[in-house]
């Protein structure tokens, strides 16, 4: 079996493999890019009233102001996985661990807003693998990844091959 014959056998195989893994991967990269341009996939961020810095209210007001709302997703501080704060609209988005759910708080009012499902969660860990658990995280995604680099290398390579044999052969 020639060199060429083998490259074109692996290229073949490989590609047929990660075709999933590539379409899922291109499919949520897509949407994670569009995320902030669609609000059924992260709820857009509410303008919160405007006041100087010394006005913003501290941590645990705002944990107060979420668990007042008494939901389910929500009951103490180890049910929050992250709070991103938007100075520039004076707003805190508190995001649970749980379903992927986000109440907004406003940073001098506390007034809440949600709460709103977040689905690009839920996009980014299907993403890098980690919604189907630390193996495919951590070992089918990297993997993946080297085998792409193989593709788009040995693609190239299959692609020069003739090329550069017609070259030659027409410089004897």
């Amino acid at each position: 079996m020639s060199l060429f014959r083998l490259l074109w056998l692996l290229h073949r195989w490989i590609g047929v493999g990660l075709g999933f893994v590539l379409l899922l991967s291109a499919t949520t990269g897509f949407l994670l890019l569009k995320k902030k341009d669609w609000d059924f996939l992260q709820p857009p961020v509410v303008k919160g009233a405007p006041g100087p810095p010394e006005q913003l209210k501290p941590l645990q007001e705002v944990y107060a102001a979420v668990f007042a709302l008494g939901l389910p997703e929500f009951r103490s501080e180890a049910d929050i996985a992250r709070i991103d704060f938007r100075p520039q609209q004076r707003v805190h988005k508190v995001i649970s661990i749980h379903d992927h759910m986000e109440v907004q708080v406003c940073a001098t009012t506390l007034k809440t807003a949600g709460p709103k499902r977040r689905l690009s969660d839920w996009l980014e860990q299907l993403h890098d693998g980690s919604w189907f658990g630390n193996f495919a995280h951590a070992v089918v995604l990297p993997v993946a990844a080297l085998a792409l680099l193989y593709l788009g290398l040995s693609g190239y390579v299959m692609w020069l091959w003739p090329k550069w044999r017609k070259r030659r052969s027409r410089t004897k």
